[in-house]
């Protein structure tokens, strides 16, 4: 069976997780109105108290699963203090969702230096501009820090902030799951183990 096609209805079949999350993606982006890309991201504290917001996958390949952010957030702090998270993809339209466990790298500075120069300028500024997760005294403070820095780079490339850049999530374990009648739903888990993935079916 080519896993490239994989269906509703055989998508069980599937023996690496990686194909299948590629056509599970292209259709979302098919039929979800927004963010097809959009994930929800866990992480946890110093105190163990979990942390959950949405972000946007970036890349992805055999490696893992690529988003970006600013460092000193709150989401950077953590991660860089654990080195671990989690991810949930939910397509409503589809009524599928894909769970993603296990240890976080940071992406080369190649990487993140290709990627931010895709961005919009604007938001190339604004990378520079929010001291993301800090306290924010008023909306006009965070106006006069973009107008500053558009000012500092009106001219010219904007280069990347040190302390902004990629995470990639290398997955232990990444769960499919596809809705059914009666909530039998189907479920799907690859972990991965020597030389490859192990797959198990999960009562719903």
């Amino acid at each position: 069976m080519d896993e490239t096609t994989l269906t509703r209805d055989d998508f069980t079949a599937a023996e690496e997780p990686f194909r299948l999350f590629a056509t599970w993606m292209e259709e979302a982006t098919k039929s979800e109105p927004n963010d097809p890309n959009g994930l929800a991201l866990a992480t946890v504290d110093a105190d163990g108290m979990p942390n959950v917001r949405m972000v946007l996958l970036k890349g992805f390949d055999e490696q893992g699963f690529v988003f970006y952010t600013n460092f000193e957030s709150a989401k950077g702090k953590e991660i860089l203090a654990s080195m671990k998270a989690a991810m949930c993809f939910y397509w409503k339209s589809l009524r599928r969702q894909i769970r993603v466990r296990g240890n976080v790298e940071v992406v080369t500075d190649a990487e993140a230096d290709a990627y931010f120069a895709t961005r919009h300028r604007s938001s190339r500024i604004g990378a520079w501009a929010s001291k993301q997760s800090r306290p924010l005294e008023s909306r006009l403070a965070l106006e006069k820090a973009v107008a500053e820095y558009t000012l500092r780079h009106a001219v010219g490339e904007i280069p990347r902030p040190p302390h902004w850049s990629g995470f990639r999530l290398v997955p232990k374990t990444i769960e499919f799951w596809q809705d059914r009648p009666f909530r039998l739903h189907d479920r799907v888990v690859f972990s991965r183990a020597a030389g490859g993935w192990e797959k198990t079916r999960l009562y719903p």
